[in-house]
């Protein structure tokens, strides 16, 4: 498809909130365009005088983009990055500038490169998609929200769903309209069943218009959604007029298939499992590029998908740095609220951002990004070994969705061996997550008596049982913080009989996750 034949985007203003229609241009920032026109003398702004900015010169050193990360050694191979305090016919990239009072779509020069980036890798399939500055995907997604949410809207989102994100619409009275997921993602087939039956089952409330949705490395499952879910998500959200939230900070970390020790082919031993994998004599952007599942934004012909892409997990999340792509009516509104909130993120993280990117090239970037979806694959296969190493996995029976169930380790051929947890194997993100099956543990036994519903059961085990992990000196995240909150303190049901948790394989050494893991392991024998 050239150029000339994508489409614009649709006029999709009808999803705008009230909030967000009656913003206004801040007039501060019309001030600021006319500064800038030539032999102008400003009276008016208030900006600080550069000259005043105690910083002359800042310098950074930087790895090149094909630094082996996962040498246990300082890398050498570095680049020196410095940015002036003022221009030079060379240099345009300055402390003057990123010091100073700015546009809210932040550095033009940032801008442009992400927007040939974006073009190159995402491939959006509408022509007129508008890049826009912010201070990551926190930030990103509270604005979403207050362009687009009135009090009382329902929401639509994963039945595992990222706390945060829930914990900014809640208080507006907002709800969560909770959707299947399976260790695929989202299950379109589930969207579509709630969407149909909305009148009937939500009489004379009005239908949900936005979806959030985590669609690479989950948080917290660590599923991948596939395109052919994809295509079939939008279709369904083309049909209901749905608008799509995709917040993607996991893009880029899209692993190979996890292949059990015991089932690897013995050339590929070394390949699969060890802290350094082999090295490629030469890095193909457009074949990374090829291998990573293509995002909503390549399927999206009109406008209604608003992405969420941040440098947090990939250049690091003090930067405070990401961006949105989406419709030129939504980026205006964005900007709108921009202006009178946040204004642009920081300056500084722009520049050495910029400084980067551009020393690096499109190419650079990508062969950085590549490399660390080796280091995350190999921590992603590390986690996965060591918990092999203290459990036995089998196969899932049918009316398990996970890839395997964990049991005692050495536990025989007995029929009735009582499942400890099951899970799926990471296809991308930082995460595991594992589903408990408490039937089998004698104190929520115990507690089930007791207590007046399986859900306070659950809840009382989940608890007692993830102190017991603290104190033993392994924190795992407990999977009801994922829980969406479907209405005002009041949280989705959960599942009888089972408690969910979250292992993060993104931070600690190998070492450190068989001594946690062996922690872990000791809590399950005592509590079955």
């Amino acid at each position: 498809m050239t150029s000339a034949t994508i489409p614009k985007a649709h006029d999709l203003s009808r999803h705008l909130n009230q909030l967000s229609r009656s913003r206004v241009a801040s007039p501060l920032k019309d001030i600021i365009k006319y500064m800038k026109e030539p032999g102008m003398i400003s009276l008016a702004g208030g900006l600080p005088h550069p000259s005043f900015f105690p910083f002359g010169e800042m310098r950074a050193k930087a790895y090149t983009p094909d630094v082996d990360l996962r040498s246990s050694e300082e890398p050498s191979s570095t680049i020196e990055l410095t940015i002036p305090k003022s221009a030079t016919p060379s240099h345009k990239n300055t402390l003057s500038t990123a010091l100073q009072y700015g546009s809210s779509y932040g550095s033009t020069s940032l801008s442009s490169f992400i927007r040939e980036f974006t073009s190159r890798v995402m491939v959006p399939a509408y022509s007129d998609f508008e890049i826009l500055l912010h201070s990551g995907n926190t930030d990103a997604w509270n604005k979403v929200v207050n362009i687009l949410c009135e009090s009382g809207d329902y929401v639509l989102v994963e039945e595992h769903t990222y706390p945060s994100a829930q914990a900014l619409w809640a208080p507006m009275g907002c709800r969560g309209v909770p959707i299947s997921i399976d260790k695929d993602g989202m299950v379109p087939e589930a969207l579509e069943l709630v969407l149909k039956n909305w009148d009937r089952t939500h009489s004379g409330v009005k239908r949900p218009h936005l979806l959030y949705i985590v669609p690479v490395g989950h948080n917290p499952s660590g599923a991948t959604l596939t395109l052919e879910r994809k295509k079939a998500i939008y279709r369904i959200c083309v049909e209901y007029d749905i608008i799509i939230c995709e917040d993607d900070a996991y893009y880029f970390l899209q692993f190979p298939p996890y292949v059990l020790p015991s089932q690897r082919k013995p050339q590929n031993v070394e390949t699969e499992s060890s802290d350094v994998p082999n090295q490629k004599s030469a890095f193909d952007g457009q074949a990374y590029i090829e291998s990573l599942v293509p995002t909503f934004l390549s399927l999206d012909v009109q406008g209604r998908v608003i992405r969420l892409d941040t440098f947090s997990k990939t250049l690091g999340p003090g930067n405070r740095l990401g961006y949105f792509v989406c419709n030129p009516i939504f980026a205006e509104r964005i900007l709108r609220a921009t202006e009178v909130t946040t204004q642009a993120p920081s300056g500084l993280s722009q520049a050495f951002v910029e400084e980067l990117l551009v020393s690096w090239g499109i190419e650079g970037y990508l062969t950085w990004l590549a490399g660390l979806r080796d280091c995350y694959t190999t921590r992603r296969n590390w986690m996965c070994d060591i918990i092999a190493e203290n459990f036995d996995l089998i196969p899932s029976p049918e009316n398990f969705v996970d890839d395997v169930v964990a049991v005692r380790k050495d536990h025989g051929s007995t029929k009735n061996t009582v499942p400890f947890f099951s899970f799926s194997f990471p296809k991308g993100g930082m995460f595991a997550w594992i589903k408990i099956y408490l039937s089998g543990s004698t104190t929520y036994q115990v507690m089930k008596e007791t207590s007046l519903s399986h859900e306070i059961a659950t809840a009382k085990w989940a608890e007692a049982f993830w102190m017991d992990l603290i104190k033993e000196k392994v924190l795992l995240t407990p999977g009801s913080y994922y829980t969406p909150i479907i209405g005002l303190n009041e949280r989705m049901p959960q599942e009888p009989d089972v408690a969910f948790f979250r292992l993060a394989f993104s931070f600690e050494t190998r070492e450190e996750m068989k001594i946690g893991i062996a922690r872990m392991t000791s809590v399950f024998e005592r509590w079955w």
